[in-house]
């Protein structure tokens, strides 16, 4: 069976990548205007990054494609003024472009977006995404729900002057977003323990209380990890909108919303495989991510979440496949035209 996962990120890349990053950041605290070098990796540095860690993954775990976004905690929407992020972001997105040239039956492309604390997404945030699609072969992007990292000082993701204008060039490329953010400048959230799954159940709920699906139909989006709280505290968003008088969430989000898997243990799976229905649910374990280590009650990774699915005796085959290779093709459509051999090999 061919396995598709739709969430990983290019967390391994060269040592001089995050130091390009942090050199712009310190021309703009010393306040100098943040100019636009040349970012030196090679091919090579590239094939070994990439070879040691995630494709060795591929290998060992079995998997056959990833869907490759930089790295979420790099995008630092937070930090930067909107040239030092456009330069950035076209950086990483460059290097994730390279990675699927040099590994094209591994790697598929995921945009991250110049986006700043502060500042509605505006006309560079629209043209790296036509430059993701139409030049990079991008098939999907990242989306911030809060720029400011963890002060979510922005307006909300139903406020049309600030994010409708992304919202209308999704549905142009008929391109998904992963709502993800980026690094916790608040000392109250742990980035990775806790800001990335408030962001993952605020835009849920955001989702939930708004009309975004009714002013966009096609909209399509993935909450990762799982769905943060959501699957765990269903009951309490059915009730919640039942209360405020909204359709039932299926009706309500479900042609629009879905989840992935980064969900790193048995019990927490099968939760999410009990509560969410089987065709909104995407295979993904963001490996080489967020936990990176061994669990000691089962000897596996943590992020090996394709054994936790295999273990689960209450789906079939049928769902299974569904979850592992079937429903990313419905969220993100661009991924037909994929180089990769396990693609053609479904078509």
């Amino acid at each position: 069976m061919t396995i598709i996962d739709c969430h990983g990120h290019y967390t391994t890349a060269p040592d001089q990548v995050k130091q390009y990053r942090k050199d712009q950041l310190l021309d703009l605290q010393a306040g100098r205007t943040s100019t636009k070098r040349v970012l030196a990796v090679t091919d090579e540095e590239i094939r070994v990054s990439i070879e040691n860690a995630q494709l060795k993954m591929q290998r060992d775990r079995e998997t056959d494609l990833t869907l490759f976004s930089p790295r979420a905690l790099g995008m630092e929407h937070h930090f930067g003024d909107l040239a030092a992020n456009v330069d950035w972001a076209q950086q990483c997105n460059d290097l994730v472009y390279r990675v699927t040239e040099i590994f094209p039956d591994n790697f598929v492309g995921v945009g991250q977006l110049p986006q700043v604390a502060g500042e509605a997404p505006g006309k560079a945030v629209l043209q790296e995404i036509d430059r993701c699609v139409n030049e990079l072969g991008f098939v999907g992007i990242n989306l911030n729900p809060d720029p400011s990292g963890g002060h979510w000082s922005d307006p909300p993701l139903w406020e049309k002057d600030w994010w409708y204008p992304v919202y209308e060039k999704m549905v142009e490329h008929d391109l998904p977003a992963m709502i993800h953010v980026s690094g916790s400048c608040n000392e109250h959230f742990h980035g990775t323990g806790a800001h990335y799954i408030n962001g993952d159940t605020t835009a849920f709920v955001q989702f939930m209380t708004s009309n975004i699906f009714k002013d966009f139909p096609t909209l399509k989006f993935v909450i990762p990890h799982g769905g943060g709280a959501v699957p765990y505290h269903w009951g309490r968003y059915k009730g919640l909108a039942q209360d405020m008088g909204l359709p039932p969430l299926p009706e309500l989000l479900l042609d629009n919303v879905f989840f992935d898997t980064c969900v790193y243990h048995q019990p927490g799976i099968d939760l999410l495989l009990k509560v969410v229905p089987v065709k909104n649910i995407l295979f993904a374990s963001e490996m080489v991510g967020a936990v990176r280590g061994i669990d000691p009650d089962s000897g596996h990774h943590y992020d090996d979440t394709k054994r936790y699915i295999e273990k689960v005796d209450f789906l079939s085959n049928g769902q299974k496949k569904q979850i592992f290779c079937e429903n990313v093709f419905d969220v993100y459509p661009r991924l037909h035209k994929a180089k990769a051999a396990c693609i053609s090999n479904l078509k």
